[in-house]
């Protein structure tokens, strides 16, 4: 019976998948911007014009020069001839001179001679024939407000003094003529699609979606349509890991389920590796004398083997390799073990393969463990766990574990997160707080 001659550490053993993969070239190509959320830039993404082109209001109000309001206050009030109204949608052609204002809403272009806008609340009319302006209500102005006067309404008072660029945005205030607005290597979220939509730039080039061959070995194994016979599982870790794939942008491609025959599984595995940018094996990993995982993984071509064993619960007999160009991940066919494994390696290798950056920081929940768990030195352990909401605000999530086998795929399916062990912990005392990463 094969043996694991040496256990890797989690970290030591992810640097070796990682650099193995460093060749590993994922082509690009070019996508709708709308059609991009949650790809990855394959190139610097420049503005070709600044953001916005035109100076304006981020207000209602008046459009002013803010030099004219100086001193302005309720006792002593700024007074300012209304000379028009900055019509929305268009070039103004006002010009503000000395002592002059001009109605000006949101997003209104500031006209020539202004420097900054006075906001609605900040003035009062004083034109004896002054009425309710007729049009719409402003939005956020609640009845009884003041509404922006007509040019025929002669004056209004400015009851604040206003500074220079006071609720004005300038022109390139968001983004300046060639600046590089999305770096290489971003994932897109609805933040970029809307501030590419608004520099116009409705294509962008993206890494293509790296492709994972999904290989399931075992004469046990039956596909999920089928109703199992004695001694007989259904393919979970197929979907299980596609669904995972996809999550993090990759595309899976399932090379179906083959036995435990070495040429079986070697010709599944050469054509996974021919068309696809890493492949997986699920099952076929552990320490026995019907695992040929590794003396496939060997047969594809040199480095081979890398990695055959890793000091961490669940997953130790995972397997990392390198054969054709492409990485090979052995898996644990029990399903909590090749998921978790999923999460601490294959997420990151296909984080590599996009050009994302690894080093950002992993998102976690504090809360406080609400059983002891038992764990070995020096080993790494991962625990599902869920996570209980406080029921009252200032009260403490509380994080409780999952206690099951690694074959019980619904023990991961209720949990919030996993739990880490560190290596150099004998277990976790109940009461203490833990930090839980979300899956």
């Amino acid at each position: 019976m094969p043996e694991f001659l040496k256990l890797l550490s989690p970290d030591d053993a992810r640097k070796v998948l990682l650099s193995a993969i460093a060749s590993t070239i994922v082509k690009y190509e070019s996508v709708d911007t709308a059609a991009s959320h949650h790809r990855v830039t394959a190139a610097d993404i420049v503005a070709p014009h600044p953001l916005p082109e035109f100076a304006r209001s981020s207000v209602d109000g008046y459009a002013v020069r803010a030099e004219d309001t100086y001193g302005a206050g309720d006792s002593a009030p700024a007074y300012l001839r209304l000379i028009g109204e900055v019509r929305m949608g268009r070039e103004t052609e006002l010009r503000i001179g000395s002592g002059e204002c001009a109605v000006i809403h949101t997003g209104g272009m500031l006209p020539e001679g202004a420097n900054a806008v006075v906001m609605l609340e900040h003035t009062q009319a004083v034109a004896s024939h002054y009425e309710p302006d007729p049009r719409p209500r402003s939005p956020g102005v609640p009845p009884g407000d003041r509404q922006p006067l007509s040019a025929g309404d002669a004056e209004i008072e400015v009851l604040r003094a206003t500074a220079v660029g006071e609720n004005v945005i300038g022109a390139g205030e968001d983004v300046g003529e060639g600046r590089v607005v999305i770096r290489r290597g971003t994932r897109i979220r609805a933040p970029e699609i809307g501030g590419l939509a608004a520099l116009g730039i409705m294509t962008i080039p993206v890494k293509c979606q790296p492709k994972v061959g999904i290989i399931s070995s075992g004469d046990e194994v039956v596909d999920p349509h089928q109703r199992p016979g004695p001694g007989q599982v259904r393919d979970v870790n197929a979907y299980a890991l596609a669904s995972l794939i996809s999550e993090c942008g990759g595309q899976p491609v399932h090379f179906g389920i083959v036995p435990d025959e070495t040429m079986a599984l070697l010709n599944a595995a050469t054509t996974a590796a021919r068309e696809c940018d890493m492949v997986l094996i699920s099952g076929g990993s552990s320490a026995s004398v019907r695992d040929t995982t590794a003396e496939v993984i060997q047969k594809l071509g040199p480095p081979g083997v890398l990695v055959h064993g890793i000091n961490i619960r669940p997953g130790k007999p995972t397997i990392f390799g390198f054969g054709q160009g492409k990485a090979i991940v052995g898996l644990p066919g029990n399903p909590v073990s090749a998921l978790v494994i999923g999460y601490l390696f294959v997420v990151p290798a296909l984080q590599h393969l996009l050009g994302l950056p690894l080093d950002q920081p992993v998102p976690s929940v504090r809360a406080r463990l609400t059983a002891s768990l038992p764990s070995q030195a020096g080993r790494e352990d991962w625990w599902p766990t869920r996570l209980v909401a406080p029921l009252e605000s200032g009260q403490e999530w509380r994080a409780e574990p999952i206690f099951g086998k690694s074959n019980l795929i619904f023990s991961l399916a209720a949990a919030s997160g996993l739990l880490r062990i560190p290596p150099e912990a004998n277990g976790l005392a109940s009461g203490e707080i833990v930090e839980v990463q979300p899956i």
